[in-house]
């Protein structure tokens, strides 16, 4: 897609919208009395101009709640017409295009699991054609920006001009406080190669924990996310589906009011650099601890084969050299020679201690 698109900005089709704009409402609708509280007590905020609610849930595994279906739309309806919000559903197959737009959907979005097949959001499109509805699409599950781009690229081909982007964060196999790595620098990249699409972040798809919504909020806005999307629920410990990252209609408020919004004077390509600086130091900072387990290993190898053959641990000889030899490399390089010093003796204060343990074991040579 090229940047000098007609995409609109979410102002230009959401005029009423404040800034930051934010889509709000529970993870699923469960009841008809559980849609409209929530829905009362949100039509309350005065940033909430869109309310949301799964109507068909795609999950795992077939026996969890997969949403009440076509019932719900009927009482989005019906808090629509009360509270004057918006409405906004995932649809995942040309039969939800027609049952939402049949009930008053104001906006659709595509989920990140049906993202990754390109032949279903091809035929979504293909329905979705000579409709003039805004359309959000979730980035993948996996952390592969051209898949992301592509299907943005389907829903313009079809006519789509009131287009936009939900950053949900990533599947991450490794230890993560987050239920989805945020990998900030995949919706910047994408905000690059297309300046002209908005960009809403998910915050509580991304936290999957209450308790890191304020943070992933703050960090979003400040990198000039076009809005936030929040999961809210009138009784959130008793939701149906991912209770944990939804909140209070009242929660949210106290988190919206405590958000920080800052004057965008041209600080976006600063905050961008600053994220990709900040993303090399975590890659460099990851490779650092691998070098160092890899030094261990070698330093475990090196006690094995001094025990077997009844050496002395420390080597003074062998220390002095690594300190001089170290030092003079790094500081040559413009390294502070006081850091190197505190660095290298923590590196040999380890080793000792792991060839120490080594010496220790026993029933060995």
């Amino acid at each position: 897609m090229s940047p000098e698109t007609d995409i609109k900005t979410i102002k230009n089709w959401l005029p009423q919208s404040v800034e930051p704009f934010v889509i709000s409402g529970p993870c699923s609708a469960e009841s008809r009395e559980q849609v409209l509280q929530t829905a009362r007590q949100l039509a309350k905020l005065p940033q909430i101009k869109v309310f949301r609610a799964g109507i068909w849930k795609p999950r795992t595994r077939p026996n969890g709640f997969e949403g009440v279906g076509t019932e719900g739309l009927k009482w989005m309806q019906e808090a629509k017409a009360e509270t004057g919000l918006l409405l906004t559903t995932e649809v995942a197959n040309p039969i939800h295009i027609e049952q939402a737009l049949a009930h008053g959907i104001d906006i659709l979005w595509i989920g990140a699991r049906t993202v990754v097949n390109p032949f279903s959001v091809q035929e979504l499109a293909e329905a979705i054609k000579g409709v003039d509805i805004p359309i959000f699409v979730k980035n993948p599950l996996t952390p592969d920006i051209k898949l992301w781009i592509g299907a943005l690229e389907r829903f313009h081909k079809a006519g789509i001009d009131k287009l936009g982007a939900i950053h949900r964060g990533f599947h991450y196999f490794k230890q993560s406080p987050y239920r989805n790595a945020p990998m900030w620098e995949i919706p910047i990249e994408l905000r690059r190669l297309m300046p002209t699409l908005p960009v809403i972040t998910d915050i509580s798809h991304i936290s999957g924990r209450r308790d890191l919504l304020q943070s992933i909020a703050q960090k979003a806005l400040d990198l000039e996310t076009s809005g936030l999307m929040i999961e809210s629920h009138f009784d959130p410990d008793n939701a149906l589906t991912d209770a944990a990252q939804q909140i209070s209609p009242a929660a949210l408020e106290q988190l919206l009011a405590q958000l920080v919004v800052r004057e965008r004077t041209g600080s976006i390509d600063f905050q961008h650099k600053l994220e990709e600086l900040r993303t090399e130091i975590d890659k460099l900072d990851g490779e650092l601890i691998e070098l160092l387990a890899r030094r261990m290993e070698v330093v475990r190898e090196i006690g094995a084969y001094k025990k077997e053959n009844n050496i002395t641990i420390l080597q003074l000889k062998r220390w002095k050299h690594i300190m001089e030899d170290r030092i003079a490399i790094g500081t040559n390089i413009g390294l502070d020679k006081e850091f190197l010093l505190l660095l290298l003796e923590l590196v040999h204060e380890n080793s000792i201690q792991q060839q120490t343990k080594i010496f220790n074991q026993k029933g060995e040579a």
